[in-house]
């Protein structure tokens, strides 16, 4: 029995050590245990950003979607209700000729539901780029990255461009993974102070331009160098560039690092599901709203357009598919998190939930093309 108590003692003890080696190491740990861990959770979820530091995207004048004429018309079929319920879906809605003709919520959420883009913000990233570049408070896309934040390192720090970032072809050490507590995607997430994680631990030591990689950095990096050419919170710019110009009915929030600190740019900009849906309308009419070019659709083209040869999915920061013929590109985030403009049929596909079915990165899994032919299914079947 001595021996026995001996030993729970040293384990005990070797536990103890080992969590403060631990959190020694990776402090963020802290944060992360606390936010997600605890409450069940293995990775963020989408209606996480209660737990953290963030700020208002502020809107303005309210311009609501039309709803078609055959709003609601249409019911989900037996496959759309069995995925749906498979993979926790919040929302679905289908936009034809610039109107609402389905739009379902589930699980408690409703048409004012706030949830988090999760990675659907980098596209938004790339239309407050461009749009920074209309404004001259960016020359090009081909400016260098040292020309707006010098102190990166590696040997290709100073060729590396605004266009590779945007490409996720920067060559950095950024190594994806969101299940992994202690990989750099994490601490991304729980860090304390973004800005100075990015400088310190990422590097430029492969040739930019060359391979396609996906990688949070690069986003984080292109919110830094909006924030640093604007002198603007990216939430004020987003605001001021968007927001309020496509009239969003809600105002929404951007996670931060820290109490007025840094945009998570990667992702975490929390709003509706009708919101998100303004995005995709505006890339399907070329960056024209209502009449008015918020954007040149010279760069909606580059955004929607394969930046290398071989990643044929992937534009600057949108995801580009071809489905049996149905060609379109998508703003996509993590656990299943679509906004799928299809320009041939004039139609917006939008899907927010909680889970999605796995797969490699740089390829799509197996649900979005169930939602994309569904979405069309009931597009389509407008007389």
């Amino acid at each position: 029995m001595k021996n026995l108590k001996k030993t729970m003692k040293f384990l005990l003890v070797l536990i103890i050590l080992l969590l403060i080696f631990v959190l020694f190491k990776y402090p963020y740990l802290i944060k992360g245990v606390e936010k997600i861990y605890l409450k069940g959770h293995n990775t963020s979820y989408i209606s996480d950003f209660v737990e953290y530091p963030k700020r208002l995207i502020a809107n303005g004048k309210i311009q609501e979607w039309p709803l078609h004429r055959k709003y609601n018309s249409a019911s989900e079929s037996e496959r759309l209700k069995s995925i749906n319920d498979q993979y926790g879906t919040a929302a679905f809605l289908v936009i034809k000729d610039d109107s609402i003709l389905f739009e379902k919520y589930y699980n408690g959420y409703t048409k004012d539901s706030l949830s988090n883009s999760f990675s659907m913000a980098k596209s938004i990233i790339m239309s407050m780029l461009f749009k920074a570049i209309q404004d001259g408070y960016i020359k090009s896309l081909d400016d260098k990255l040292t020309d707006y934040i010098p102190e990166f390192k590696g040997k290709y720090a100073k060729d590396v461009t605004l266009r590779h970032l945007s490409g996720m072809a920067s060559g950095s050490n950024w190594v994806e993974s969101y299940y992994n507590p202690f990989n750099i995607t994490a601490e991304s997430y729980f860090t304390d102070d973004l800005n100075k994680m990015i400088l310190e631990k990422v590097r430029f030591d492969n040739p930019p331009g060359k391979k396609w990689y996906y990688s949070s950095g690069d986003t984080q990096i292109l919110g830094m160098v909006l924030a640093k050419a604007t002198g603007k919170t990216l939430s004020d710019y987003l605001s001021e560039s968007f927001w309020k110009p496509l009239g969003m009915r809600k105002h929404a929030w951007w996670n931060l690092d820290r109490e007025n600190g840094m945009e998570k740019a990667f992702c975490c900009i929390n709003s509706n599901a009708r919101d998100f849906a303004r995005f995709g309308k505006l890339y399907l009419h070329q960056g024209n709203w209502n009449g008015k070019q918020i954007i040149d659709s010279t760069f909606v083209q580059q955004a929607t357009t394969a930046y290398l040869k071989d990643m044929p999915l992937y534009g600057l920061q949108w995801w580009i598919f071809d489905h049996k013929g149905t060609k379109g590109y998508m703003m996509r985030g993590h656990k299943g998190q679509y906004v799928m403009v299809v320009p041939d049929e004039k139609t917006i596909v939008v899907r927010l939930g909680e889970i999605k079915p796995k797969s490699p990165m740089g390829t799509y899994s197996d649900d979005i093309f169930v939602y994309l032919e569904e979405g069309l299914h009931i597009a389509r079947s407008v007389k």
